[in-house]
Order: C-alpha cells, then structure tokens, then sequence
C-alpha cells in the first residue's frame, strides 16, 4: 500500500516497524518476524534510519529486502541527521532506483552523546524542507510523517507541535504516523485538534505492546511519552518478570487498539521491535 492510499482504505489496516539489527543473528530474526508477520497481510512494513542516523547505509538495503522477500510494501525513514542534502538526495535516488515508493520524511534526533539537534551545515533542518524536497524532485514516492499525541518534545507547547505538523501537511505529507501512546484521549485530542485546523490528512495511531517494564520506561525516558498513572502501577506487577509482562502488553494494546479503531482511527502502526509474538497475539485477539 501507498501512504497516499491510507485514506481511501474500506477497513481497518495493520501496519509493522523494524529496526536495522546490528548483528548476523539480529538479521536472521528480523527475516523471521518479517516472514511471520507478512502472513497477517500487512498494509506495509516500515525501516527505521537508527539513532542519529546511525543506520542509514543499512535502511534502504533493509528496506528494499523486506520487500522483495515478503511483497510487502516497505516505507524507508529517511532524517536530515548527519547529511548534507546531496547526500539526502543520494538517499533518495537510491530508493527511486530500487524501486520503492514510500518514504517517512523525519528531522530526526541528535546523534547519541549530543543534546540539542543541530543540522548539518549544508543539510536540511526541518522535515518540512525535506518534504519539498522529494516534492520537488518530482517523485512518485508517497510522504509520511511523525506525528506527536503528546507533542514533539523539542516543541515549547503543543500549539507550536501543531502548526509544525500543519506546515508538514501543506509542504506534502501524505500520511501521519504517530509516536508511541499508551492515553488514547491524548490520540483523540491530536487528531480533532488537526482536523480543526483543516487537515484531512490520515493519523495513523503508533502503538507499541509493551514487553519488558525497565525496557519501556527507557524507551519513555528516551523520546518523553507519558506512561499513564494506573498503568504505571499495574506495571509494577511485572517488574522481574518479563514473560508476564509481555502477556501484559498483549492486553493492554488490545483494549488499546480496539478503541481506537471503534472511534475511527485508519489502521495500527505497530512498533514490534523486531518480533512477531505480541503483534500475532494482538491481531489474534482482535481477529482482524
């Protein structure tokens, strides 16, 4: 499927997030998930670009596997980290060339050791410039972006995170792909408060099924998401005990997702962080 596709889509889609694994033996298990999780027909798969950028030359290699293993339509993140926009734009011929057609136009984090982004001297600074970059290219490629329930944390409010998301939208964006969430109200603010301000485009809710407790609350410390209150004490349960706590994350994103998708939420986009188990488990469930 197309990003620009999301918004004419009669049902209900999934959708699935890998990593580009550092080791031979991570590899081999991205293959099987990605095999695993192709039987559930996905509406496509998504590659990350790493911390900083730090995986790029893995991304579109990835990505373009992914899809020709599983003909599952693969979107490749591509940021303004660390690259000058000739090299951006190296990037972008490469997946052109490959054949790809969906692309998550992000700004991206700071590489690891530094604090605040600076862009590169001769880079791109927002993702909006790299948006109308691939725009002006004249590609056929379908644009996502990173939407932020609870606001972008380099935002100073979330009026800010909003007209930002709306300059994205103007400059092309084709589809919104949320961070991860675990306060559906905080979903359902984001996207009425961007339909208020005449944007049609797709939000596409970002969930991720929790699988380890001290995993989490690093991966929350990490990108600020907020860990509701009475989950954080039913987390609590499952400090020392991860099997349970997966059990857990299978629950709680079932409750999650079923909500969302009651109240008129496009598809799931499932960070699954390079496993099948939870995300079966979930579809399973909710008998998609």
């Amino acid at each position: 499927m197309n990003l620009n596709d999301a918004q004419y889509c009669g049902e209900p889609f999934f959708s699935f997030e890998f990593y580009p694994p550092q080791t031979d033996h991570g590899e081999i298990l991205l293959r099987e998930a990605a095999l695993e999780l192709a039987e559930l027909g996905p509406a496509f798969f998504s590659m990350t670009y790493g911390a900083g950028g730090s995986t790029r030359g893995k991304t579109v290699v990835l990505a373009y596997y992914l899809q020709g293993l599983t003909q599952v339509d693969t979107v490749c993140h591509l940021t303004c980290v660390g690259q000058s926009k000739d090299e951006v734009r190296g990037v972008l011929r490469d997946i052109e060339l490959l054949g790809m057609r969906n692309v998550l136009a992000l700004r991206g984090d700071p590489p690891q050791g530094k604090e605040d982004w600076q862009p590169h001297p001769d880079g791109f600074q927002y993702a909006s410039e790299l948006i109308e970059e691939i725009k002006h290219r004249g590609t056929q490629l379908s644009i996502g972006v990173a939407g932020f329930p609870e606001k972008h944390p380099d935002s100073p409010d979330r009026e800010s995170d909003l007209k930002w998301m709306k300059r994205k939208i103007d400059c092309g964006a084709d589809a919104v792909i949320t961070q991860l969430f675990f306060d559906n109200r905080d979903y359902f603010r984001y996207v009425e408060d961007l339909r208020a301000m005449g944007v049609e485009t797709p939000v596409i809710p970002g969930i991720l099924p929790v699988q380890s407790v001290s995993k989490l609350r690093r991966f929350c410390d990490l990108c600020q998401a907020r860990i509701p209150d009475a989950m954080n004490e039913e987390l609590s349960q499952y400090e020392n005990d991860d099997e349970a706590c997966r059990e857990y994350g299978v629950r709680y994103a079932v409750r999650q997702i079923a909500e969302l998708l009651e109240n008129g939420a496009p598809g799931v986009h499932l960070y699954c962080l390079n496993k099948s188990w939870s995300a079966r488990r979930i579809f399973a469930e909710l008998k998609m």
